[in-house]
């Protein structure tokens, strides 16, 4: 599947004057996930690195844990499907026994109580950033936002280093773009210790659950985090920054990761 927009005629409306344009629109298309060729789920995305937010959604969710266990992925265009196999030692089957709504644009799926991540940590290995370097990728983010900058309809979701932007996912859901990212660095075996996530969208408990399970320490937000998030966040070791926006930001957990300057 290609990144897709649409172009439709509208009726563009200022102060009372009406005239015609030609805009663009993201698509949106449902997406059937399919782990050794049982259906797991069907999730609403964006048409583009499927095949990552296949894999990253199983990831995510607690279906696939070891890189040497899958075995490939196969995108059927027609369909809209994403076919995933996986050694038959390599399914996680306890995942299969409870599905929940999540606050995801569209309706997320996830297959996880936020309750049940309580005895997750993420180990405090010495990294630390400065308050510069975070609104600056935070920026950085916001100019590699092209579906967004187009179409005004997509969250954007960046791998980062200190120095600089690795992956960055565009999705009409915060948690597709991230799986995305999480799919892309279990397929080429991406070390995570050292890296942050910088997103644009809200910061609700299931990113913060995506986090904690990489193993990545610090997450970066131009919005908002929810109560659930902060609480999971203390819980689980990872420090939220909310708000990083022009020359300011919230420090909601472990500040002692943000470094003056």
């Amino acid at each position: 599947m290609d990144q897709g927009m649409r172009e439709f005629k509208i009726y563009r409306c200022d102060e009372g004057t009406r005239e015609v344009v030609i805009d663009q629109l993201v698509e949106e298309v449902p997406l059937g996930i399919y782990l050794n060729d049982e259906e797991i789920v069907t999730l609403m995305c964006t048409p583009e690195h499927v095949e990552e937010l296949a894999v990253g959604f199983l990831v995510s969710e607690g279906f696939l844990r070891e890189r040497d266990h899958l075995i490939g992925v196969k995108v059927d265009d027609s369909r809209n499907s994403a076919y995933v196999t996986v050694k038959s030692n390599g399914v996680q089957a306890s995942t299969f026994l409870k599905r929940f709504v999540t606050t995801g644009c569209g309706k997320g799926s996830s297959f996880h109580n936020p309750e049940a991540v309580w005895g997750l940590k993420v180990k405090d290995d010495g990294f630390r950033v400065t308050g510069s370097v975070i609104l600056d990728l935070m920026r950085q983010a916001e100019r590699e936002s092209e579906l967004f900058v187009k179409t005004g309809a997509v969250h954007g979701v960046a791998l980062c280093t200190p120095s600089d932007i690795l992956l960055f996912r565009e999705d009409i859901g915060r948690h597709n773009a991230t799986d995305k990212i999480v799919g892309r660095c279990f397929i080429d075996g991406i070390p995570l210790a050292d890296k942050m996530l910088v997103t644009t969208g809200r910061v609700s408990s299931e990113i913060i659950i995506k986090a904690a399970k990489l193993g990545i320490g610090i997450l970066v937000s131009r919005s908002a985090p929810t109560a659930l998030a902060v609480d999971i966040a203390h819980k689980t070791g990872v420090t939220v920054i909310g708000f990083a926006r022009g020359s300011r930001f919230n420090i909601y957990s472990f500040p002692e990761r943000v470094l003056e300057g």
